[in-house]
């Protein structure tokens, strides 16, 4: 199985220091949905790892964060996109749970649900708790200079080695060009 776990916010849809709190702030960033939908095709099973303390802070509920990610899953299918799991932590930053990144929790849950080792697993994030939770989990980081992604390089955050593409299309490209090479 070839499995890639995805950062939600700043990768696949624009993100916000307000938080994503309605179906309706959910914005596609151009040209991640068709990337997923190129995944998809391509045999690729699409994992979502995302931390959503808004839903700690009450700023929404269970209910609205199943819309917004409706309203996503929904974009996709037309394209022929899918997103095989979601996973998500639903804590603040300070009550001390393991699944939110930069612990390895959320990416650990998705490697029991799909059955899989991680080693080597892409994981494609915006940011520096996304590039660590990614490497603590065993997983390939790869940033996205989307989102967070330039200030976390202008800030030195980011793991030595680690690619850098400028949005999730091209890391996409990227990845289906290594494996397509690896096929031949």
């Amino acid at each position: 199985m070839k499995l890639i776990i995805l950062d939600r916010d700043g990768v696949i849809n624009r993100d916000s220091p307000d938080y994503i709190k309605s179906p309706a702030e959910w914005v596609p960033l151009p040209g991640s949905l068709e990337a997923i939908a190129r995944l998809t095709r391509a045999g690729w099973c699409v994992a979502v790892a995302t931390n959503q303390s808004g839903l700690a802070r009450g700023l929404f509920d269970l209910p609205t964060l199943r819309a917004i990610h409706q309203r996503m899953e929904e974009a996709l299918a037309p394209l022929g996109g899918r997103i095989d799991g979601i996973f998500y932590c639903p804590h603040g930053p300070d009550e001390g749970c393991d699944c939110r990144k930069p612990l390895p929790g959320l990416f650990e849950r998705i490697g029991r649900a799909f059955r899989v080792s991680l080693s080597g697993v892409p994981a494609i994030g915006d940011s520096a708790r996304d590039l660590q939770a990614a490497a603590a989990a065993g997983c390939r980081p790869i940033l996205v200079r989307t989102g967070n992604g330039r200030r976390a390089l202008s800030e030195g955050r980011v793991p030595a080695q680690t690619p850098v593409f400028a949005d999730l299309a091209a890391a996409v490209d990227h990845l289906l060009a290594e494996t397509d090479h690896v096929h031949d």
